[in-house]
């Protein structure tokens, strides 16, 4: 064999066992990652079971088994008892009616302003901008006793509207900034076209700019229906009346002086994940798609 030929037919052996290698070495890469991956969603995921494990079982075997343990009799009867007894199926309803209503507000609201702000040439633009990231950073608490008294003095007070004008006005910061980011990276070539074909400014916004920010529109709906889901505090503060709390609030009524009812709170709270959940699910698709598209200007 030539010198020649020697070495191509080395430099090809060595070749090939670089390659092998590269892809061994890939393999277990990926299987170290999907392994890391694996554990996170278990993590992930096992609170929502232990939940739904925690909701199938009796006083007796909450307290005196171990917490991982598995329901010697499912109690399916948590859920009818919790639907029905506990008035859950009436503060469901107002959760989804005040969580619809608010999410449709603030989006829409929220819209209007970003198209305002980022589209239109006009002098306070920023200084508008500004002012609603500065209500970002209020706390909600501090502003408690302030819109209690505000809300007493027009009769607002045991009124859903209280509730609803509280979440729009609290969300309306963050969904804003979120929206901001997305419409400066629009291309305005499109708009600068409905313009000169005669396009009002109405139009321009509903049949043309709105439509391209349905992705983003679908992250920021989501993370308002989370928030006003879980709400606590206001529909404490400002409701009064059980015929206009809300599922949050509804988990109190299984809890007694003398004895709580545990399998009945498990079973509102699993009741009260599952619309978040269906949501997400849902828009899940929309929810990346919105974010890798404002991720990026141009």
């Amino acid at each position: 064999m030539s010198k020649v030929a020697y070495e191509e037919q080395t430099h090809s052996t060595l070749s090939a066992s670089l390659k092998t290698s590269n892809t061994f070495g890939r393999k277990i890469g990926y299987s170290i990652l999907y392994f890391i991956l694996g554990i996170i969603a278990i993590v992930q995921i096992y609170p929502l079971i232990w939940l739904f494990l925690f909701s199938l079982k009796t006083n007796q075997e909450v307290f005196g088994m171990s917490p991982f343990s598995l329901p010697q009799n499912p109690q399916w009867g948590n859920y009818l008892k919790a639907w029905t007894a506990g008035h859950i199926s009436d503060y469901f309803l107002n959760s989804v009616i005040y969580t619809v209503v608010a999410v449709v507000l603030t989006v829409m609201l929220a819209s209007f302003v970003t198209f305002a702000i980022t589209r239109m040439q006009w002098k306070l633009s920023g200084l508008v901008l500004g002012l609603f990231m500065a209500g970002y950073m209020i706390p909600l608490h501090s502003t408690l006793i302030p819109l209690f008294n505000t809300f007493k003095s027009v009769h607002l007070i045991d009124n859903p509207v209280s509730v609803i004008l509280s979440y729009v006005a609290f969300n309306l910061p963050i969904t804003i900034m979120i929206l901001s980011g997305f419409y400066k990276s629009l291309p305005r070539e499109v708009e600068e076209a409905a313009v000169i074909d005669g396009c009002s400014i109405h139009r321009i916004f509903f049949q043309i700019t709105l439509p391209m920010t349905v992705p983003v529109l679908s992250t920021t709906v989501i993370i308002n229906m989370i928030y006003n889901w879980n709400e606590f505090v206001f529909v404490n503060t400002f409701l009064s009346s059980d015929k206009w709390k809300t599922i949050t609030v509804g988990v109190n009524n299984f809890v007694g002086q003398y004895l709580t009812d545990w399998g009945a709170i498990g079973a509102t709270l699993m009741i009260s994940i599952i619309p978040v959940l269906i949501a997400f699910f849902v828009l899940s698709d929309r929810i990346v798609e919105g974010i890798a598209a404002g991720s990026v200007k141009g």
